[in-house]
């Protein structure tokens, strides 16, 4: 039995040939020679690092030449305008490719153009900054230092001009570049600039790509294009996907199936490396007006034309100065190839740098004949930038203002539509929700958001109050601020959220159950608090935020079972990113749903991870109560009781909303009346914390407090180091996994109980510490 796709709005169109209308243009024999040229410099690159990707890189130049010399509308002297096409590296193992492609534009622009250079010399990719290919930083070879070569990452990142996101990771790119389209339409509208994304098919392979692919064919993003180089190659295969009656190594599809398959409009290339062809293509892309995103697929082969072919030339290539290298240049060079300079000695990074930098002169000077390839190909950069702003692409009408956000979390006090009536029970998911909503209100839609099929269960819901029902559609419903994200989808979700912060117009959300969304989306957020430093060498300024909301988070999920009540979620987010760029938030009770959130975005990390519990819980009368007010989290870390006691029995620091609800409620109040005074802190944010003047810092918590403390955590043990650090401490410092098994099922004060953290376990915990630290002090 055989069975044809359904209903389709997407359309299939195969390009065997040229257009006629274009055969005999010379502009083809001009990107045929430079693409010779383009691929002397990919083989270059490695020859004299020995290290990179080449073989992908040539099999992609085409499609990348044809991009930036015809088909995208770009503004060479000014790579963050944010109007214009963008190219996305979802394939970031195509690095090689990227700078080897930049620095030859830059070059004929400096020959032909160079009243239309950038400004700046970051702004620009030169020959001279290939001498930093895959080079760190610190890196002090003569002439990375006299011309000041700018280090390029071994995967793209913003570093590098017109790059917008960081990728890389296996399918973090093509999904994130999905959610630089969706950020780009949404802010445009109907004139959005396009996104073009290349990538491979073995990119297409990671589970996160389906998700998010399915995502785009359902919102209609048209203004997404996918340039998939279709080579049959990976790491270990050399016939990945399945090839008429062929069957693959890993998938028994093609990429004209795979895209089809979730309503995009698929262009089949016959042959890739057919410049008519590729132009053909392109162009087709860009008259389709059927509201669906599109596909490129070019049949290519890994390593073309370059000695190393197939799965081979992946991540390797011709040895230093071999033979096989000067076969590779000979197209540009001819016989002369074998006089290109090799080191002596390739041990001495020197005389390597020397003989690198003496042939991409050799180089320069091949493009410096080939006057009439270079006026041309500059002309049709200028003529890029010129229909840029003949298209005038402006905001929707009504703008998104991520500034709106900002300045709504400006106000000292909760915001009378979020004040709750104390007596009264809500969840701390749904008070989040509010404060979403309220904040999207503020900001005409600022927040994009998405769950894995569980918005109304965790909340996030809430962010679309005020805006139309249903999900974000590009043509029908573009003002909804809610995404279908293709069912239960962490994974791509949270790479769409951070491809839409990383457009810089919008604050991605994604919501899932914490034990989900916490690991499947960490990759997603540590890439994009990466993109966010690397980009501040280009446009410095505040980090684009992407929020995590960890819904549904540890014991007090416990009807789910241990599966789903994680209480390592946390341990993966918590001070685990470079300093400055992620913040974690641990409210332990509807109150602090505001101020930690108002302080978190006014922070404007790279990554905010907001930790809530599912339950109704109480709203306390925290001054009747002897309880420090709830504005207080907004420093991280505070005093919640026993701030007047001026020689406490013990300092006690709690974590999570579980466990200090019941401390709180069952433990504290029996302590008070037994005349034991302890001072007690609670931990809503080390990373709030640690923005504190240091003095602030040392006054609300100290390495004398530590030493003398012990902790009570809903969530793992090494999440309290930080806070106990004396071997006495650590021993009594409770925690969900105290009794050496994860936890049973049943409701969340069954299982805190089962944990031994519930009232009676806590007091004798406590207890317990003061005993031995009392015989500890009798010993000193």
């Amino acid at each position: 039995m055989t069975r044809s796709f359904g209903p389709r709005r997407a359309i299939w169109i195969e390009v065997e040939e040229c257009d006629t209308s274009i055969k005999n243009e010379q502009f083809l024999d001009h990107l045929k020679r430079f693409d010779e040229i383009y691929r002397a410099i990919v083989a270059t690159q490695f020859n004299f690092h020995q290290s990179g990707h080449p073989g992908g890189s040539v099999s992609a130049g085409h499609i990348m030449s044809s991009l930036l010399f015809d088909s995208m509308d770009y503004d060479f002297r000014d790579p963050i305008r944010s109007d214009q096409d963008l190219l996305s590296f979802a394939a970031g193992h195509k690095a090689t490719g990227l700078y080897a492609m930049w620095a030859l534009r830059d070059e004929l622009m400096r020959l032909s153009r160079p009243a239309l250079l950038p400004s700046e010399d970051k702004f620009r990719l030169r020959l001279e900054d290939l001498l930093g290919f895959r080079r760190n930083p610190t890196h002090t070879t003569p002439l990375f230092n006299e011309f000041g070569s700018t280090p390029l990452d071994g995967h793209p990142t913003p570093m590098t001009p017109f790059v917008r996101i960081a990728t890389g990771p296996s399918g973090v790119g093509m999904a994130s570049s999905i959610g630089l389209a969706f950020g780009a339409a949404d802010y445009f509208g109907k004139n959005a600039p396009k996104v073009h994304m290349l990538e491979g098919e073995g990119g297409l392979t990671p589970g996160r790509v389906y998700e998010s692919v399915a995502a785009a064919g359902i919102a209609g993003l048209k203004n997404a294009i996918c340039h998939l180089d279709w080579n049959q190659a990976s790491i270990d295969s050399d016939k990945v996907t399945r090839e008429g009656s062929n069957w693959g190594d890993y998938v028994q599809w093609d990429p004209m199936e795979f895209f089809y398959l979730h309503d995009w409009n698929v262009i089949h290339v016959l042959d890739g490396f057919d410049m008519g062809q590729v132009v053909s293509a392109q162009r087709k892309a860009l008259e389709i007006d059927n509201d669906q995103p599109t596909a490129i697929v070019y049949r290519t082969e890994k390593g073309w034309n370059y000695g190393i072919t197939g799965k081979k030339s992946h991540g390797a290539g011709h040895k230093m100065g071999s033979d096989r290298w000067h076969r590779a240049m000979a197209p540009i060079f001819g016989e002369a190839a074998t006089e290109l300079p090799s080191p002596k000695d390739p041990s001495n990074i020197d005389e390597v740098e020397a003989c690198y930098w003496e042939t991409l002169l050799r180089i320069r000077e091949i493009v410096a004949g080939e006057q009439a390839l270079c006026e041309n190909l500059a002309s049709r950069v200028q003529d890029s930038f010129q229909r840029l702003d003949r298209s005038s692409r402006e905001p929707r009408s009504v703008t998104p203002s991520v500034d709106s956000v900002i300045e709504a979390c400006r106000s000292p006090e909760t915001p009378s539509e979020l004040q709750l009536e104390i007596g009264s029970k809500f969840p701390l998911r749904k008070q989040l929700g509010q404060v979403l909503g309220f904040l999207n209100q503020k900001s005409d839609g600022a927040m994009l958001f998405g769950a894995a099929d569980l918005s109304d269960s965790t909340a996030v819901s809430g962010a679309n109050t005020g805006f139309p029902d249903n999900f974000w559609h590009f043509r029908t419903n573009p003002l909804s601020r809610s995404l279908s994200m293709g069912g239960i989808c962490e994974d791509g979700l949270s790479c769409i959220i951070v491809g839409i912060s990383g457009f810089g117009k919008h604050i991605g959300v994604g919501a899932s159950y914490g034990a989900f969304i916490s690991p499947l989306g960490h990759i997603a957020a540590r890439v994009h608090a990466i993109s966010q430093q690397m980009k501040q060498e280009l446009d410095s300024g505040p980090y684009s935020t992407v929020i995590l909301q960890c819904g549904h988070a540890g014991m007090k999920t416990g009807e789910d079972g241990p599966t789903h009540a994680d209480p390592q979620a946390y341990q993966l987010h918590a001070e685990n990113y470079a300093p400055g760029t992620a913040i974690t938030l641990t409210p332990w009770e509807p109150q602090e749903i505001w101020p930690l959130m108002a302080a978190g975005l006014r922070a404007q990390p790279a990554v905010l991870v907001p930790f809530v519990t599912r339950p109704n819980e109480p709203i306390l009368d925290r001054k009747s109560l002897g309880l420090a007010h709830e504005n207080s989290a907004e420093n991280g870390v505070y005093c919640l009781s026993g701030e007047d006691v001026e020689d406490p029995d013990a300092v006690l620091v709690l974590q999570g909303s579980g466990v200090t609800l019941v401390f709180v409620n069952e433990v504290l109040p029996k302590l008070k009346l037994e005349g034991i005074n302890l001072r007690v802190m609670y931990v809503a944010s080390p990373e709030l914390f640690d923005r504190l003047p240091q003095g602030k810092k040392s006054s609300i918590y100290n390495e004398e407090m530590a030493r003398n403390a012990m902790g009570i955590t809903g969530f793992t043990l090494p999440t309290m180091y930080r806070w106990i650090q004396s071997d006495l401490g650590r021993n009594h410092t409770m925690h969900p996994f105290q009794k050496g098994h994860y936890l049973g099922s049943g409701p969340g004060d069954d299982v805190i109980r089962e944990a031994g953290l519930d009232g009676p376990g806590q007091y004798a915990g406590i207890k317990g510490f003061l005993s031995a630290l009392k015989d500890k002090k009798s010993l000193e």
